[in-house]
């Protein structure tokens, strides 16, 4: 074993974990949002849990960098360990914004929910993949993300349109279900990044971003 190796084995495992706790933390926030459930503490927590491990995962990645002066493959994975980790952190920062919809608009439990429910259920598979993908090291989970990221732009374009073309009749439903499927559609984003970065990983070519 080569003296980085350790180190390496180190990052991965931060970032494996934050993988879980992202995906746990998104799924809870929309759980809650449907169910309108108060759970902004323990999603803040998740939050700030996520934002440290992000600074582990960079502390570890310029140490590992400064140290044993990396190149090629290792330096492309520690470079991309750093942007998948900052996606991981967004992850939990936007279901902290998910509560926060439900702490300022209170009980939506009135509202229709469709489309935040297609939305989310495209994003949770996205998040799966993308998880998988890293783990994996595998191309083709890795390009069904950044396919399936359309799916979601595509909701939040529509709800958007529909609020144009017909005044909503509640105000609160209306808006909250703007922000939530913002915010959704970001997580989506970056989810799409972290496929991104695992296809660089694997590929060692960055593909423009749309």
């Amino acid at each position: 074993m080569r003296l980085i190796d350790e180190g390496l084995q180190k990052l991965t495992s931060k970032i494996i974990r934050m993988a879980i706790l992202s995906r746990e933390t998104v799924e809870l926030a929309v759980r809650a949002y449907l169910n309108n459930e108060k759970l902004t503490e323990k999603i803040f927590h998740n939050s700030e849990t996520l934002r440290i491990l992000q600074d582990e995962v960079s502390e570890l990645a310029v140490e590992l960098i400064a140290r044993y002066q990396p190149v090629a493959s290792d330096l492309r994975y520690i470079k991309s360990c750093m942007e998948i980790a900052y996606g991981f952190s967004r992850f939990g920062r936007y279901a902290y914004d998910i509560m926060q919809v439900l702490e300022v608009f209170g009980d939506l439990s009135k509202c229709d929910h469709t489309k935040i429910i297609k939305a989310s259920e495209t994003v949770h598979k996205m998040i799966d993949l993308s998880i998988e993908a890293f783990i994996n090291k595998d191309l083709n989970k890795a390009e069904e993300v950044e396919k399936m990221d359309d799916e979601v732009d595509d909701i939040y374009e529509s709800h958007l349109a529909s609020l144009i073309k017909e005044k909503p009749t509640n105000l609160n439903c209306a808006v909250s279900a703007t922000l939530i499927l913002r915010y959704l559609e970001r997580i989506a984003d970056h989810a799409s990044y972290i496929a991104e970065a695992v296809l660089y990983i694997i590929k060692g070519e960055r593909r423009p971003r749309k």
